[in-house]
């Protein structure tokens, strides 16, 4: 591909739509940043972005040809609004990840709290088990009805409790299920945090930061590659014009060299029809008397279709 004349026509197809793609995020993020004054934001990010292209590709075009104080403040200012894009991508890809996760960590926070309040019921349940048990072995055994009553009094509240229990297991028990179907938005980055032994946002940060460290400097970079490809083009297209003859294709130069030998071989047999003094109607068809060779010439020399030319 890279010897074809339409390569360059890639590479500025590329660098337009990733860094179509890195300004787009850029400025959607930068503009939820700053929401307060989102279309403002949107105007001013897009105008950065496209002079940060415009910039790169100006330093390329005329470095030789600009003094050092625009070398070194456009470069900065190049590399900044780099790291600016980069950001507004974090912010983009940020903000994606918490409206995936939102649901998912909300049902988590509401599934701990549950738990939670379970197992403090549990202990209430054993707590007032063991208090009837104690109030009841400290009666003497003859003291039925006395019993009796204490176990009238807590098995409303351990029923209460149990009640409780079973509300709160049943809406574990929906919470668990919910939690199934959310996680399939962030199954990977559960599945990948687990690997890894560590948490989520963790592992999402570290993805987020691979991303936008190769999608921004390689827009400008491709962005760099196409004006290289375009000067090189049209250093071409002068030297084709001030030699035409070398812009001959392959096969017109194979059809030349044909050419050439053909009217070589054509001469040649011109010049051996001339010296057997034929007008070479017949010199396909060379009979070869069966007389004896000359023995003062053991040399016979062969003509053009391999006969032999006697005196």
């Amino acid at each position: 591909m890279e010897n074809s004349k339409y390569f360059y026509i890639w590479i500025g197809l590329s660098a337009l739509f990733i860094a179509g793609s890195a300004a787009a995020f850029s400025v959607y993020g930068l503009a939820k940043l700053f929401s307060g004054a989102f279309i403002s934001v949107v105007i001013m990010a897009s105008a950065l972005e496209l002079g940060k292209l415009v910039t790169a590709s100006f330093l390329y075009r005329y470095w030789n040809m600009i003094n050092w104080f625009q070398k070194v403040y456009m470069t900065i200012a190049t590399i900044v609004l780099i790291f600016i894009t980069s950001a507004g991508i974090f912010g983009y890809l940020s903000n994606a990840y918490q409206g995936a996760t939102l649901e998912f960590e909300k049902q988590s926070t509401e599934l701990l709290t549950i738990e939670e309040r379970i197992e403090q019921l549990e202990e209430d349940k054993f707590f007032l088990k063991e208090e009837l048990e104690v109030a009841i072995s400290e009666l003497p055994e003859n003291y039925i009805t006395a019993k009796r009553k204490l176990r009238e009094d807590y098995n409303p509240q351990i029923l209460q409790i149990n009640n409780e229990l079973l509300d709160y297991k049943k809406t574990r028990a929906d919470l668990e299920i919910q939690l199934v179907s959310t996680g399939v938005d962030v199954g990977p980055a559960i599945y990948l945090a687990r690997t890894f032994g560590t948490d989520i946002d963790t592992v999402v940060k570290f993805f987020i930061f691979i991303l936008i460290f190769v999608f921004d400097p390689l827009a400008v970079m491709l962005v760099i590659a196409y004006n290289q490809a375009l000067i090189d083009r049209g250093k071409e297209k002068k030297l084709s014009q001030a030699h035409p003859e070398k812009e001959k294709t392959q096969t017109e130069h194979w059809k030349d060299i044909y050419s050439q030998d053909t009217l070589i071989e054509d001469n040649e047999r011109m010049d051996i029809i001339g010296q057997n003094g034929n007008d070479g109607l017949h010199y396909d068809e060379v009979d070869i008397p069966n007389e004896p060779l000359d023995e003062n010439n053991p040399n016979p020399q062969p003509t053009a279709r391999g006969g032999i030319r006697t005196k």
